[in-house]
């Protein structure tokens, strides 16, 4: 699986929420597993472990049931929801390329006899994923309901690069995200919510902004540039909160 498959995938992936309930093969569930050992981290200092659950193992408040979860568990440190997100974006996409099914399930948990703690490391979130008789992809970008890119930039120049971001998935399709700087150093923030939605959006948007943050390292990645991040926190713009700031080189 190269970066490029992953990237050309952000423009055809959907939200699958309707699964063919038979478990995927053994070999399917080895390459994946092969594909999740090779993930790039936000963040080298956050420990993490994936693990695998099957429908049984889940309690999903929502109507969205699947043959298999990605359950993801990590250190609580500083940016450890965007790095998160960050991650199983990844396996997002990868799942995408193979013609496999998947969705972010926010709502979901581990259910009763399967642990919230697993080596000292917190349950964070569940990507649900399976083979489907839905359309695994959608036929082009006008099938995306998300903001135009002047909604969620400032900066000049950088349409291409960006758009990738634009499509990202997020909670309830909030596209908390705004970006800023220019082209070389992108300060990348989320919006500041209300007191009634924090206690649900403030958890989420985080995550949602490493998702974010994933579809842009693979943008500059396929324009053949490489970048860190630098979290010393710095002016977002009004409205925002600041979240990390990206740079090139």
């Amino acid at each position: 699986m190269t970066n490029s498959q992953l990237y050309q995938a952000i423009f055809h992936r959907r939200s699958i929420r309707k699964y063919d309930m038979n478990p995927l093969s053994d070999d399917t569930i080895s390459k994946l597993q092969d594909y999740v050992a090779l993930l790039k981290p936000l963040d080298n200092n956050i420990q993490y472990e994936i693990d695998y659950l099957r429908t049984d193992d889940v309690k999903n408040l929502l109507p969205i049931k699947a043959p298999h979860y990605i359950c993801l568990y990590s250190q609580k440190e500083d940016n450890y929801l965007m790095n998160a997100g960050f991650l199983l974006q990844q396996i997002d996409l990868y799942l995408s390329v193979n013609n496999l099914g998947s969705c972010w399930v926010g709502m979901a948990k581990p259910s009763k006899g399967v642990p919230l703690v697993k080596n000292g490391l917190d349950f964070v979130i569940m990507l649900a994923f399976g083979n489907t008789s839905e359309r695994v992809h959608r036929a082009d970008r006008s099938e995306f309901k998300r903001n135009s890119l002047t909604e969620i930039s400032s900066i000049t120049g950088a349409e291409e690069l960006l758009e990738a971001v634009r499509l990202a998935p997020s909670a309830s399709n909030s596209q908390p995200w705004f970006f800023s700087g220019d082209v070389d150093e992108i300060t990348v923030s989320r919006k500041k919510l209300s007191i009634l939605r924090a206690p649900l959006y403030g958890k989420m948007n985080q995550i949602d902004i490493g998702i974010a943050l994933c579809h842009l390292w693979l943008s500059f990645d396929q324009q053949g540039k490489g970048v860190s991040y630098n979290f010393r926190e710095v002016v977002a713009p009004n409205g925002y909160e600041f979240m990390v700031k990206v740079i090139v080189g």
